[in-house]
């Protein structure tokens, strides 16, 4: 099973939170990646605002090929309101949930939401990159903070995202005039190998293949369409998408 470490409490209030995201802000690390990356995950959750059950979903993809190796989804609930920006500590323990039913521990996760593109720079993808100390980064469809000037029309075009005078990510053009996804660092890597990365895990589509994997699958389980995961199961097929070669991390 992969492991991860319980650095704090979870039965916080929202006030509680915000201080604690401060303290832990210090400990997340932005540099280049130090190992190459072979395995890469994707993370997401889906709810429905005001309820209690959360169904989190995690895939992992072989790299560069994008194959699918193994996925976990989990069903839970959760007692932390839904407060924007604290929203690592309503969906964090699911998504630890099902890390904790993998097989195998990816090289690096990419989580459907904010690295340090965040207030106070502790998204969940570098809370939760803290916790299994791998480099994480977000890929979000929205912005929960930061200006960027608009990138140019072209795949793999990208503009810094600055927030009080600091670059904490990259408005990235996944397709050629398609709306930008944004990357930001999470933890143990920096912004252009994120954005390296995103773009290397292209299946075809606006989002990087293993969170759209990952958002498929916490869909489906919401759906009712699949079943909690008792334990990983394996995809050996790689119907969509394709590597691009090997990444030089």
């Amino acid at each position: 099973m992969a492991t991860y470490e319980q650095l704090h409490d979870w039965s916080l209030t929202p006030r509680e939170a915000v201080e604690l995201q401060k303290e832990l802000r210090a400990s997340v690390r932005i540099a280049p990646l130090k190992k190459k990356i072979e395995t890469v995950a994707g993370a997401d959750i889906s709810f429905n605002k005001y309820d209690p059950t959360l169904y989190a979903g995690i895939v992992v993809l072989r790299f560069p090929l994008l194959e699918v190796i193994e996925e976990v989804g989990v069903v839970s609930q959760t007692k932390f309101p839904y407060v924007p920006g604290l929203l690592s500590f309503r969906e964090s323990p699911s998504v630890l949930e099902a890390w904790a039913k993998l097989k195998t521990e990816p090289d690096a996760v990419m989580f459907d939401g904010q690295g340090i593109a965040h207030p106070r720079r502790v998204g969940i993808a570098s809370h939760v990159g803290l916790l299994i100390n791998r480099p994480t980064l977000g890929c979000a469809k929205s912005v929960l903070v930061g200006k960027f000037e608009e990138p140019n029309e072209e795949r793999g075009a990208w503009t810094p995202m600055i927030d009080k005078g600091e670059t904490i990510g990259a408005a990235l053009r996944t397709k050629t005039r398609v709306k930008p996804i944004y990357v930001s660092p999470g933890h143990l890597i920096d912004l252009e190998g994120a954005v390296e990365l995103a773009l290397r895990c292209d299946g075809g589509y606006r989002q990087p293949e293993p969170t759209r994997r990952a958002h498929l699958l916490v869909n489906a389980l919401r759906r009712g369409e699949r079943e909690p995961t008792s334990e990983s199961s394996v995809d050996k097929g790689s119907d969509e998408g394709g590597g691009q070669g090997s990444l030089g991390f």
